[in-house]
């Protein structure tokens, strides 16, 4: 059966997005495509996989790694039956790369009740489509063009697949963020479907990215406004109160 290098699995709060504040089980499986400067993720592979001792515990106990489906899903039912819970968050890191672990395990968690629940950089159109019936709710982020590549082609394709699941989208708003960038990726949005729940997440300062002005914020999400129905600002908020 199919495996995985992962680096974490705990109970907590999801917050970002849509669902902040939702209690969610999280899977964060190791690697990604990208090398975003504001990511506070080390996704690197590791020999050990820390899992949470039990739900919201916050200690951990050492599973080498690789993890099977099997013994992810054992401590999803472990945690959801302790803590009634929204979802099951597979993060990273990029978990598409491991579009076949993550679909094994859904396959498994749809029958304990909880939602599969899918954070991603949205580059990998083809394979989310071999897991989308998996799937429940994908949270996609737009990369805009100065985190070092233009993304927005895999991006269109991406969410032409992905608008038939409960999806938002979300873009991590920096002072170095300019408008034309941020007009271009709402445009982007906006052709595929107005309706679609655009956040604006001003990132958490981290590794020289600088958090942008209550100003620029507020001009972001006017201009969004203008082309879609939908839009908030929404900080990371396990931050600072020192969730996982």
């Amino acid at each position: 059966m199919n495996s995985a290098n992962v680096i974490e699995i705990f109970s907590s709060v999801q917050g970002e997005g849509k669902y902040l504040g939702c209690r969610q089980i999280f899977v964060r499986l190791a690697d990604c495509n990208l090398n975003c400067a504001y990511c506070d993720t080390d996704f690197k592979r590791a020999e050990f996989c820390r899992v949470e001792t039990s739900a919201g515990s916050m200690t951990f106990r050492d599973v080498k790694n690789p993890l099977k489906p099997a013994q992810v899903a054992e401590v999803i039912k472990n945690f959801s039956d302790d803590v009634p819970t929204q979802a099951v968050s597979f993060t990273g890191g990029e978990p598409l790369l491991h579009w076949q672990f993550v679909r094994d395990v859904a396959s498994i968690v749809k029958n304990f009740g909880v939602k599969i629940f899918l954070e991603t950089n949205g580059t990998l159109p083809e394979e989310l489509a071999k897991i989308l019936d998996a799937v429940d709710i994908i949270s996609m982020d737009i990369k805009l063009p100065h985190v070092g590549q233009n993304f927005f082609r895999l991006h269109e394709k991406f969410l032409r697949v992905a608008r038939e699941k409960d999806l938002y989208v979300k873009i991590v708003a920096a002072n170095e963020t300019t408008s034309e960038e941020f007009s271009a990726a709402v445009e982007l949005v906006a052709s595929i479907d107005p309706k679609i729940l655009l956040i604006i997440q001003p990132v958490t300062p981290f590794n020289g990215v600088n958090a942008p002005s209550a100003e620029k914020i507020l001009s972001f999400q006017a201009a969004a406004l203008r082309q879609i129905k939908n839009v908030r600002v929404i900080p990371q908020t396990h931050k600072s109160i020192k969730l996982l």
